[in-house]
């Protein structure tokens, strides 16, 4: 069923069925950088004011008339965010001066800019004299275009109304890809990969021009056969660890980062490799990136969630939704993630404090609003429990058009190869505000970790999920952990 979303002065035609991913927009007579343009200066006027973006409903323009007030935890309002996209800086479509005002004027409140790191900073202006797609896999960031993307932001950026974030994606198309924000140097997997390692130099391999689209099936049928050697990420870790201002190679102590599509690449970060001085600041894992749900990636093949596997190895992340948009359509296609973020200011400061507090859920639905406790304690948190039942409060919202909504709740804990869903319950959305509350068998001893899955059992499960999951229908949004320590 299309709808018309106005642009400015433009009214373009859009078709968003629930939980598929959007594609680009038919021929017209107006190009799409003008809608683009048109619709950032119509952002701005409804995002600007004495308060700021937090004064308004969620979506562009209000369109859900979701309330962004926190019923569950005093002191915080809800943005929506979009942690990771692409541009012309490395292998996306678009110009990169478009895509903050894109992503601002399509309701999206915090937005990052991520270009692939691959090759670029070890060879200098090796990647620099890539044209974007011509350079067999080596093209990506260099200094040239980190500098550009802070000017970017930074012109973006405005405090309270709309938060513009740089970052980079390190790619190692072996290990793994992490997105590092906020931090003022990068690194990239030629520097960083433990290239002494098979995991490392498979990854090498596998960028060499002319080299690598041969060798990319035997690599990745080697990686997942063999054993991981559990050290393949000591060196992006150590630069983690590192001052910023270490001569030469810099350092990531300044900066955040997260797991990407996980389990997409073999090596899957030397199987989430744990380093117990990064764990504050390895802050997420994506579990609903453009449209797939990693929940289940290939769990059908036999391998463990790693969703189970992240968190079982001790990491303490909050679970993003992302559009990793390549195209030029930053910020608008409904099905693709995005993450909702509890912030007590919309300022850098202040979505990084969320961030490390992780204050997140992650979904594919414009305008939705979730929140969950347990026995008081909010999602991201350390729960003091050992055994026995938890009470579990559920705040969700979508505007009034979605009162009344069936939907399901999953509470989950660790299990192989997929979580175990300890508890299921079927509610509907409240209409007067109210909150969902139930109870659930909670056992430390089972596990060190639970989930909330949000689901719509009215549309298919995911295609790789087993015969118990699929009455719960299709995941809408996932909350952050509750950890627990007995």
């Amino acid at each position: 069923m299309a709808d018309t979303r106005t642009f400015g002065a433009f009214r373009a035609p859009r078709s968003h069925p629930a939980f598929t991913v959007i594609g680009h927009h038919a021929p017209m007579t107006v190009s799409r950088r003008t809608l683009i343009k048109a619709g950032a200066a119509s952002g701005a006027v409804l995002l600007a004011g004495g308060r700021g973006a937090l004064a308004a409903p969620l979506g562009p323009g209000g369109e859900f008339d979701t309330s962004r007030e926190s019923r569950l935890f005093p002191g915080t309002r809800l943005v929506h965010v979009d942690w990771h996209n692409h541009t012309l800086y490395s292998d996306g479509d678009g110009d990169p001066a478009l895509a903050f005002a894109s992503m601002r004027a399509a309701g999206v409140d915090v937005a990052a800019l991520t270009d692939h790191a691959t090759v670029g900073k070890a060879f200098g202006e090796l990647g620099s004299a890539c044209s974007p797609g011509g350079c067999g896999g080596l093209e990506g960031l260099d200094e040239q275009r980190w500098a550009a993307t802070r000017a970017l932001a930074d012109a973006a950026d405005a405090p309270h109304e709309f938060t513009a974030i740089r970052g980079f994606e390190w790619s190692s198309p072996t290990l793994g890809h992490l997105n590092v924000w906020f931090s003022q140097t990068w690194t990239d997997p030629a520097l960083t990969a433990g290239l002494g390692t098979g995991e490392g130099l498979a990854q090498f391999l596998r960028g060499v021009p002319g080299l690598g689209p041969v060798l990319d099936p035997v690599v990745e049928g080697v990686v997942r056969d063999l054993p991981t050697t559990d050290r393949g990420m000591e060196l992006f870790y150590a630069w983690l660890g590192r001052d910023p201002a270490t001569p030469v190679l810099g350092g990531g102590r300044d900066g955040l980062s997260g797991f990407n599509h996980p389990g997409r690449e073999p090596g899957r970060f030397s199987s989430f490799a744990y380093d117990a001085a990064l764990r504050d600041r390895m802050v997420s894992m994506e579990i609903f990136n453009r449209g797939e749900d990693y929940l289940f990636e290939g769990t059908d093949a036999g391998r463990v969630s790693p969703l189970t596997q992240c968190l079982d190895a001790g990491w303490r992340v909050g679970l993003l939704g992302v559009s990793d948009e390549h195209g030029t359509d930053w910020g608008y296609p409904d099905g693709k993630g995005r993450t909702g973020l509890y912030v007590r200011q919309l300022t850098r400061a202040g979505v990084r404090e969320a961030m490390q507090s992780r204050r997140v859920f992650a979904t594919r639905l414009r305008g939705l609003r979730v929140g969950a406790s347990a026995n008081g304690t909010q999602m991201g948190s350390t729960l003091r429990h050992r055994t026995g039942p938890v009470r579990f409060l559920l705040d969700v919202d979508r505007g009034p058009a979605w009162a009344g909504t069936a939907l399901q709740v999953q509470v989950l804990m660790t299990g192989t190869p997929l979580p175990t869903v300890v508890h299921s319950e079927a509610f509907t959305v409240p209409g007067d505000g109210s909150l969902i509350s139930f109870t659930a068998p909670v056992d430390a001893g089972s596990g060190r970790w639970v989930v909330l899955r949000l689901s719509d059992p009215a549309q298919p499960c995911d295609r790789r999920a087993p015969a118990s999951y699929q009455p719960y229908g299709n995941a809408i949004a996932y909350t952050a952990p509750f950890f627990l320590e007995p």
